[in-house]
């Protein structure tokens, strides 16, 4: 690997403001990364949600892949500044440097070298910072397989091999509205909603420090248009749930099943919406594949530790569909902050991770 060229090609890459909302963004993050793996190579494009997603192999395309190095090119919104890379030591501070442009181009670069002659495929996708159900998701429904799968998120060269569930709620307060000067006359909707909230959260508090248990996250509350002088009469409040898969509250239940769970903690004049429940991530931690990427990584001096992951990864895709998947990437610390960096002393002993797993 020429590691002076590998950081020019990435800097540019890290420039380029793929973010959900801007849509031929994406689509130059995709041509910038299919460029640079070239010609030679059967590229399959995909479309979905607005977002591109394109799928590389050599020669026609097989039942199952033998392995699928999956990366994904967009990133969550950033300050102008973080859109211009710049290096301090052996960090380069970048949006989507730590998640995961670099670790795609890594992937990138391998697969350019190994691809011709091994049965590898690169999955490039653009939407996994809002869900993956347009990109990995959606090449998957159509029928894209494989024996193992590599998402190149950021790890250190340690392998995750367990990640949470998700679903996301919504809690509705219902009330009636008056004058904000005579609330007497009213029912104010957001007091119950925070009654609500409160009995949710007493179940599932928020924890002072990391722990491997069910977390919820209020992300919103919403209650229209009301005017300040205004007893409101709807509250809402949107709620993001993660949980491991041991928890019986949520693990192998459908939609109505948690929505029955979360109404019966909350009070009266209140209901309880799940669109979606997605199952956790898991890789036994002595399958073959597994334990080769492991070895790989021993040879290039990390520990290859396995790891869980509280955030949730396109891995689960692999995984609803009876696939092994893990996550293996660089280093670095920041994600989705004002600092995010990529440690840089990972990107080589990553290429040569890869490399050798593959051979």
């Amino acid at each position: 690997m020429d590691l002076a060229e590998f950081l020019s090609a990435g800097e540019e890459l890290l420039a380029i403001r793929s973010t959900a909302d801007r849509g031929p963004e994406l689509l130059r993050a995709l041509e910038f990364v299919l460029d640079w793996v070239g010609p030679g190579f059967t590229v399959e494009r995909f479309e979905s949600g607005g977002k591109p997603s394109a799928l590389l192999y050599s020669g026609v395309r097989p039942a199952r892949f033998r392995v699928v190095l999956n990366g994904h090119l967009d990133v969550v919104p950033g300050a102008d500044g973080q859109f211009r890379p710049r290096r301090e030591g052996d960090r380069l501070y970048a949006r989507g440097a730590q998640d995961m442009k670099l670790s795609a181009l890594v992937q990138a670069t391998v697969f350019r070298e190994v691809g011709a002659h091994l049965p590898v495929a690169l999955q490039l996708v653009t939407d996994e910072e809002v869900g993956g159900h347009h990109g990995t998701g959606h090449q998957l429904a159509h029928g894209v397989t494989s024996d193992f799968t590599v998402i190149g998120e950021h790890s250190g060269l340690r392998l995750v091999i367990e990640s949470k569930g998700l679903l996301t709620a919504r809690v509705r307060a219902h009330g009636a509205g008056a004058h904000g000067a005579y609330p007497w006359l009213g029912d104010n909707a957001v007091l119950t909603l925070m009654r609500a909230v409160d009995g949710i959260l007493s179940k599932y508090p928020v924890g002072e420090r990391e722990v491997w248990r069910t977390t919820v996250n209020v992300a919103r509350v919403e209650t229209g248009d009301n005017a300040v002088n205004q007893v409101p009469a709807a509250a809402t409040a949107w709620l993001d749930i993660r949980y491991p898969p041991d928890d019986r509250d949520f693990a192998d239940r459908t939609p109505a099943e948690v929505a029955d769970h979360l109404s019966g903690l909350c009070p009266p004049k209140v209901t309880v919406e799940v669109d979606r429940v997605e199952p956790p991530h898991h890789a036994a931690p002595d399958h073959p594949d597994v334990t080769a990427l492991q070895r790989a990584a021993h040879a290039q001096g990390f520990t290859g530790d396995f790891l869980r992951k509280h955030g949730a990864a396109d891995a689960r895709f692999y995984h609803q569909r009876g696939m092994t998947a893990v996550i293996f990437g660089i280093a670095g610390d920041g994600q989705h902050g004002p600092n995010e960096y990529a440690d840089l002393t990972t990107i080589e002993p990553y290429y040569r991770a890869l490399r050798a797993f593959l051979s």
